[in-house]
């Protein structure tokens, strides 16, 4: 079975999968199996499985990868409020059209998950049926409508069953934010915080960089990524409190962060996978679909952030999917709201652009995909075992496809590989 159409279908409740490439970064297997599933579950893995019975459906997988599901660490839901952005029946159509299985998600809507009944609207949605049925975990805002002024009542969030508490925009009040952290030193949640400062950022649009010169778009210097992790890390250093770092975009942030845990600070970090492929030298065209929040790197930005995500200095690639209609993006560069939408095509682009050019292994593509981000999230990672929950993706790196309106499982289109071809497609996922 090959595209996103197939997703949908109902799973038997026996099958066996023959002689795919389990890639399976828990227990660093890189293998042709054979996996036999029954009942949402794994019965068993191994060479030629011959204890299967005679009338158990078979899936010939030579040539494709079958690996754990995987973990966005941050993406944006545009339902409630902006469904004509994308719904998030559509959300999780692109989602397991991109082999996502579990995803932690921020409202569009700012004041939403300032409270509990907010986080039950939110849920309630994310768990609409649908076959299969992604994870959906929701972050609770850290401040009132994330503006950065006045703290949630972060017990009650806790209780809610949030999966952590993140604004998703910089927090600039070093006070508020020195008092959020004494507070969340005793629930047990993760706190993620974007190390921005919006009064070095401005009104820029593009990364300080001889491109942004060149191109007249107004320029924002990497310190105002620094300088804001550098405040998060003191008070890390003075209060213990746990921190996840998103949206790590400089060469300087992974310098900050890799001293930061030598030093045994209890800290992880990710990065958006949009700037492990694009740099500055891609803005030549203004596409606003590259106008990104924080902004693509420099080229050596790019290679620091694939450096580090490869040794593990940042723990997890985030796809921070964020839809808009045509018409917010079809404006002037720096007139458009940052964002792209990511899910559908950000398996494909990071295999050609990563595993394909022999500079990672898909190991180790697994283990920032998926792995790592659910340790980032508290959560146990998927594996392919025996008698573990059926939670896997089957990916055919050699299938071609073009992203178009009609191949793309969301009104959502606001990508820069529109109309372009890629190479690695998802087949299948089971979702446990």
């Amino acid at each position: 079975m090959t595209g996103v159409e197939s997703l949908g279908e109902q799973t038997p409740q026996s099958l066996v999968i023959r002689q795919a490439r389990v890639v399976d970064p828990m227990t660093k297997c890189d293998r042709i199996l054979d996996v036999w599933l029954q009942e949402g579950r794994i019965k068993q893995v191994g060479v030629d499985l011959d204890a299967v019975p005679a009338d158990c459906p078979e899936l010939e997988a030579q040539g494709s990868i079958l690996a754990p599901g995987l973990v966005d660490v941050y993406s944006y839901s545009a339902e409630p409020g902006f469904e004509d952005r994308e719904t998030f029946a559509d959300l999780k159509r692109s989602a397991l059209a991109g082999g996502y299985t579990r995803l932690a998600l921020v409202a569009q809507q700012d004041e939403l998950v300032n409270h509990a009944a907010g986080v039950a609207q939110l849920q309630a949605l994310a768990s609409q049926p649908s076959t299969p049925q992604p994870r959906c975990c929701v972050w609770g805002n850290l401040t009132q409508g994330r503006e950065g002024e006045q703290m949630t009542e972060l017990l009650e969030l806790k209780q809610s069953q949030v999966v952590g508490l993140a604004d998703g925009r910089p927090l600039n009040n070093p006070l508020l934010l020195r008092r959020i952290l004494e507070y969340g030193q005793g629930l047990s949640l993760p706190i993620a915080l974007y190390g921005c400062d919006r009064r070095l950022m401005g009104s820029g649009a593009a990364r300080d960089s001889a491109e942004s010169l060149r191109l007249g778009l107004p320029p924002i210097p990497a310190s105002a990524e620094t300088t804001a992790i550098s405040m998060i890390l003191e008070l890390v250093a003075e209060l213990g409190t746990p921190v996840h770092l998103m949206r790590l975009s400089t060469a300087r942030a992974v310098e900050l962060v890799a001293a930061a845990k030598a030093q045994g600070y209890p800290i992880s970090a990710s990065t958006p996978w949009t700037h492990l492929i694009w740099d500055t030298r891609d803005l030549q065209e203004y596409d606003s679909n590259l106008h990104l929040d924080p902004p693509l790197g420099t080229p050596s930005d790019r290679q620091a952030l694939r450096e580090a995500v490869k040794s593990g200095t940042i723990d997890a690639i985030a796809i921070d999917h964020c839809p808009y209609t045509y018409e917010e993006k079809t404006v002037a560069f720096s007139e458009s709201p940052p964002g792209t939408v990511g899910f559908p095509v950000a398996l494909s682009l990071l295999w050609q652009r990563l595993v394909m050019t022999q500079d990672w292994t898909a190991l180790e593509l697994w283990q920032a995909l998926s792995s790592r981000p659910a340790q980032c999230l508290g959560q146990t990672p998927a594996s392919v075992t025996p008698h573990e929950t059926a939670e896997l993706v089957l990916f055919n790196p050699h299938q071609s496809w073009w992203v178009n309106r009609s191949s793309l499982p969301s009104p959502a289109y606001n990508t820069p590989v529109l109309d372009t071809q890629l190479q690695g497609r998802v087949q299948r996922v089971w979702c446990g």
